[in-house]
């Protein structure tokens, strides 16, 4: 038998989307994706030569835990950067991946029985980390009419004296909300006054198209009590690279890096270098990126508001929109499967990111113009058969 622990891990549900629209796809059908959150360009290839360079050169043994110190270092200079903050190589902890970090500072910090709050709908595995550790989870809701940012009325209620840690996540993924500078503030005046950590989930920063990325590490005081949060994943299309990292003060680095010898040990030495080279190298490509994201962005938004029963607002930021589909007469999981079956277009239901996700689906328009057009003009004939 399985450990009771067990019982309480979750998973993120478009890996079994993609395979159910994969495994109709063997049966000829011609699908749209737009349920998988990764960006469709390829990794740009100074970044790849770059690995290709270190894999001749013998790149290929084992590293120190927390990353190579010229990773760290490069980190730490683009963190302090682009947050106008004073980040340290000794901050960095390099991980496969960026769910890691999420996974190590919760490991770190929270004792079972203590309080953590997650945005809902939010990103999965927040809330399935937070009940494996036997913590419990404490959702703020992050409703339409406030342009699913937090309603801080609602947040203040919910901070205790048993609130460990604060998880935000601006862009945000599913619904591509973006945190204002005084929403982060606000956030961070409650943390300090109740002593909370908060980890800053920072990894659609650089997919933003209006106004610029505030990080609640910029704030005086709460460098001291936040992890951030970060990866190469969406910004260099680098998914499968699995490289991301975290910063934080310099004692729960060391904490965090110690997880890691025992888990995954470090990351692929080569990988790094890449990493590297992503940072340091020309930003031309994600500058492109971030250009044809948002244009598909405004594509969708204006297709779907067209359709019967949909209702979508405009993202600030990532590469995903949040439509309310109430007006169709659908759940979001009937309305998940209808459009899979009968329109071949995947997307997920509002309700695999949390309770709060009833009533919604998630596109993610990462994907051509064309294809992204295909969806619409499949959807909208759908939801008029249902008329």
């Amino acid at each position: 038998m399985l450990a009771t622990r067990m019982s309480r891990l979750g998973t993120e549900t478009a890996f079994e989307v993609l395979a159910k629209a994969k495994a109709l796809e063997a049966q000829g059908k011609h699908m749209i994706h737009l349920e998988i959150g990764e960006p469709d360009f390829d990794t740009p290839k100074n970044i790849t030569f770059a690995a290709m360079k270190a894999l001749t050169h013998g790149e290929t043994h084992y590293n120190p835990s927390p990353g190579i110190p010229a990773l760290r270092q490069a980190i730490a200079e683009d963190v302090s950067k682009r947050r106008g903050i004073d980040a340290r190589p000794e901050e960095v902890v390099v991980t496969p991946g960026a769910k890691p970090i999420m996974f190590f500072a919760l490991l770190a910090l929270v004792n079972e029985g203590d309080e953590v709050i997650y945005p809902n709908p939010g990103f999965p595995i927040y809330e399935s980390v937070i009940n494996f550790i036997g913590a419990k989870a404490v959702p703020i809701a992050l409703r339409e009419e406030y342009e699913f940012r937090f309603n801080m009325d609602e947040f203040k209620k919910l901070v205790n004296n048993k609130t460990k840690l604060i998880i935000i996540n601006t862009p945000q993924n599913p619904t591509g909300g973006v945190l204002t500078r005084e929403d982060i503030e606000e956030i961070a005046k409650i943390a300090q006054k109740f002593g909370c950590w908060v980890l800053s989930d920072e990894v659609y920063c650089n997919i933003i198209y209006e106004g610029e990325h505030y990080s609640i590490t910029k704030i005086p005081g709460m460098r001291e009590r936040t992890i951030l949060l970060d990866g190469f994943s969406k910004t260099y299309a680098m998914t499968g690279w699995r490289l991301g990292y975290g910063v934080m003060p310099v004692k729960l680095a060391e904490w965090v890096a110690r997880l890691q010898t025992n888990s995954n040990s470090c990351v692929n030495t080569f990988v790094q270098h890449a990493g590297i080279e992503a940072i340091r190298g020309p930003q031309d490509d994600v500058y492109r990126m971030v250009a044809e994201f948002k244009r598909r962005r405004d594509v969708i938004v204006d297709g779907l508001n067209k359709i019967p029963g949909f209702k979508c607002l405009r993202p600030h930021g990532a590469f995903y929109v949040f439509p309310n589909i109430k007006g169709t007469g659908k759940t979001s999981p009937e309305l998940e499967q209808y459009l899979l079956d009968v329109a071949n277009v995947a997307a997920l239901s509002g309700t695999s990111f949390g309770e709060f996700g009833k009533g919604y689906l998630r596109f993610s328009y990462a994907n051509s113009v064309e294809n992204i057009q295909i969806a619409l003009d499949r959807v909208h004939k759908a939801i008029s058969k249902l008329k």
